[in-house]
């Protein structure tokens, strides 16, 4: 990896320095091309993970997706970031065609300014929801897969159930799975499939406007997927309700679909003993993607940190206790049989 982040820094510097970024937001430093210049430009590792690694120089970020990644299924999703019909939703990808680094696809972006995790106060809710109200609006503009969100649900019950982690905990997080439904609804609404707040950054070139990034996992789908984590929080007591309340009145007046139930799916029982807006019941539609985020974040948790032989943090305890209480729900899908 050492070297493949070498690669990484190296691509992304001469990307910064050759002019081809067409948002180029000013980085400090010249083309260490030039004989005798040097290069002051910001430079960092911004993730390194299995499912992709990410570095910074100057104005431009490269990013090594994950192994296995399919890349006809890749092209399309960058090709959705780079489409009119998502500007000012999606941040627009820089020409970086067919680079590859030990098998996994690579793509450059213009840098943005992350959400500040040091500032909850100052978080973008409601621009958020606005971004997700209007790419669920947008009509996919190619043939794209389903979006990711549930089938990273049950990847993350895997990988727990590999990890070792301790069997009381594991056994509270499966009785959790088990409420979730197999059968899982295709809308057909153009969905992020990993919506939080990491996914976000200032726009470089256009006033600073808040903009959606990770095409990873986007694709079709139901639109309350990208609803699911904000409202598993608030479920699980970790979002506070008035944060919830704009969030999700940001989205419905922006004309957000994911909280319009559709007449044929009836009512679910909400996840945990907390009383949601009432105006249009939410969790008629995010109730079951709600449980499988909550598992999800409950299952990661578990893996990781069995694998880095720690102790749950205070938040992985919260999400675990909710997948206690979910489990103890039994959730009726369909309607009462006829008497």
């Amino acid at each position: 990896m050492p070297d493949d982040l070498a690669l990484l820094h190296a691509l992304a510097r001469d990307t910064a320095h050759t002019g081809a970024p067409a948002r180029d937001a000013g980085h400090a430093g010249t083309s260490p091309a030039r004989p005798g210049t040097v290069c002051s430009c910001v430079t960092a590792v911004l993730a390194d993970r299995v499912d992709g690694t990410v570095v910074r120089h100057g104005a431009v970020v490269v990013k090594a997706h994950a192994p296995g990644t399919v890349p006809a299924e890749h092209i399309l999703r960058t090709a959705v970031a780079a489409h009119p019909d998502t500007d000012g939703v999606l941040l627009r990808p820089l020409p970086f065609p067919g680079r590859t680094v030990a098998g996994r696809a690579l793509t450059a972006w213009p840098y943005g300014g992350p959400v500040d995790p040091a500032d909850p106060d100052a978080a973008p809710w409601e621009e958020a929801a606005r971004l997700l109200a209007r790419l669920h609006a947008t009509v996919p503009p190619y043939p794209l897969p389903a979006m990711r969100a549930p089938a990273k649900a049950a990847l993350a019950v895997d990988r727990m159930r590999r990890s070792g982690a301790p069997a009381p905990a594991v056994d509270a997080v499966l009785r959790a799975w088990r409420t979730v439904p197999e059968a899982i609804t295709d809308t057909g609404h153009l969905c992020h499939g990993d919506f939080h707040l990491g996914q976000l950054v200032r726009d470089p070139a256009v006033g600073g406007r808040w903009l959606l990034i990770d095409v990873d996992d986007l694709g079709r789908g139901d639109p309350a997927w990208d609803l699911a984590r904000p409202a598993a929080w608030y479920a699980a007591g970790l979002l506070p309700p008035d944060v919830w309340s704009r969030f999700l009145d940001a989205y419905r007046t922006a004309g957000g679909p994911a909280v319009t139930p559709p007449p044929s799916v009836p009512p679910a029982r909400r996840p945990v003993a907390v009383t949601p807006p009432t105006t249009g019941d939410p969790w008629e539609r995010l109730d079951v993607p709600a449980r499988a985020l909550t598992v999800q974040t409950a299952a990661l948790a578990l893996a990781k940190s069995t694998a880095e032989g720690r102790p749950l943090d205070e938040v992985e305890e919260v999400i675990i206790d909710t997948c206690s209480r979910i489990g103890t729900f039994r959730t009726e899908l369909a309607p009462p049989a006829s008497t």
